[in-house]
């Protein structure tokens, strides 16, 4: 399973933020840049014909999607972004039918030592029942957590971790949707409450 990446990058006065992942229905490494919550452009790659080939597998593929995100992030350094996005497929991947995944509690989710994240998955707006979501809970001076949930009829699950909420601030946690060969994967970053 391949997690992808997420990274906030400044050129000039706007903030890009970049997302990677493995879209393993289509065979695509899939690159999207975004500026205030959208997309501005996309690059992806196929990785059809590699997957014929003996020995290729993750290892590979996290390497492909690690190079193709780096490469988009120095573009966005250099003012090159233009140079190296997709823009014959940009419209045809626009088209793909995509999960997406809510926090829905995100302004209250700490309480009794606790953090719970009830979480929403959808596609194309309709509920997602029965996908898996595997959740990477990172935090200082600790190793990170994994735990996996799968969401209901209406598309929702819910998470609770044990963490002090001091430690909230320097804290994340990775998401990543899996339903029917298709994945979409998020990064929330945490706060401690007002």
């Amino acid at each position: 399973m391949i997690f992808g990446f997420n990274t906030d990058v400044k050129h000039g006065d706007t903030i890009y933020h970049v997302q990677s992942e493995a879209r393993e229905s289509e065979k695509l490494l899939q690159t999207q840049v975004f500026v205030r919550g959208r997309c501005v452009g996309k690059k992806a790659i196929s990785y059809s014909n590699s997957a014929m080939e003996a020995g290729f597998g993750d290892a590979q593929k996290e390497q492909q999607l690690r190079d193709q995100h780096r490469l988009v992030l120095e573009a966005i350094r250099e003012g090159k972004l233009e140079n190296v996005l997709d823009h014959a497929e940009t419209d045809a991947l626009a088209g793909i039918k995509q999960l997406d995944v809510q926090w829905e509690n995100a302004a209250s989710v700490h309480a009794n030592r606790n953090l719970t994240m009830r979480l929403r998955v959808t596609e194309g707006g309709a509920a997602v029942p029965s996908a898996r979501l595997t959740f990477r809970f990172a935090r200082p001076d600790a190793a990170p957590f994994y735990t996996q949930a799968v969401t209901d009829s209406a598309g929702s699950t819910e998470i609770s971790i044990e963490v002090e909420e001091s430690a909230l601030p320097d804290s994340s946690v990775m998401v990543q949707a899996n339903h029917q060969g298709r994945t979409v994967t998020r990064k929330f970053a945490l706060r401690k409450s007002e």
